[in-house]
């Protein structure tokens, strides 16, 4: 006896493939975009300890280190800035690229996440299309979101600490 046949099966295969290769593109060029603007900030941060250390020569020790904090301080709040655009860029990319599959895929997308949405809530369950694709759902007190950008978002947000990787070594 064989195992029944998913029709969904290609399609979510395919939304994954699309969803792992657009994420993987925009991981690339986060990376190679955080490793240029950090370069950029550790010269700047290495031209701002360079001049606190002339200060440090000719004002003491006490204010060199005082700038070479402030030094630090300026780097390290120039890469988060970039961290917060990278991720945020990634998040924008993967949206799309769920937005794009969704668009692809068309209705067999919308009633396969219809379906999904009222194993959740249950049959009664008022679904509505999404804007930029998918759908939600509700009953009275409870709500379900499987649109396009909710869908990109929980991808985005599955990755958690492993998100670091974007800002070190590839």
């Amino acid at each position: 006896m064989t195992a029944p046949v998913d029709e969904l099966d290609p399609v979510r295969a395919e939304l994954l493939r699309a969803a792992r290769a657009a994420a993987d593109a925009t991981l690339d060029q986060a990376r190679a975009d955080a490793a240029d603007t950090l370069l950029a900030a550790r010269t700047a941060a290495e031209t701002v300890l360079a001049r606190a250390r002339r200060l440090g020569e000719a004002d003491g020790a006490k204010e060199a280190g005082r700038e070479r904090v402030r030094a630090a301080q300026d780097a390290w709040e120039a890469e988060l800035a970039v961290r917060a655009e990278v991720y945020a860029a990634l998040r924008a990319g993967v949206r799309a690229s769920v937005r794009r599959a969704l668009a692809r895929e068309g209705a067999m997308a919308r009633s396969h996440l219809a379906d999904v949405a009222r194993a959740a809530l249950g049959p009664q369950a008022v679904v509505r299309a999404a804007a930029q694709g998918g759908v939600t759902a509700e009953v009275p007190g409870r709500r379900v979101d499987l649109s396009a950008d909710a869908l990109a978002d929980a991808a985005v947000d599955r990755l958690g600490v492993r998100a670091e990787t974007l800002w070190g070594p590839p």
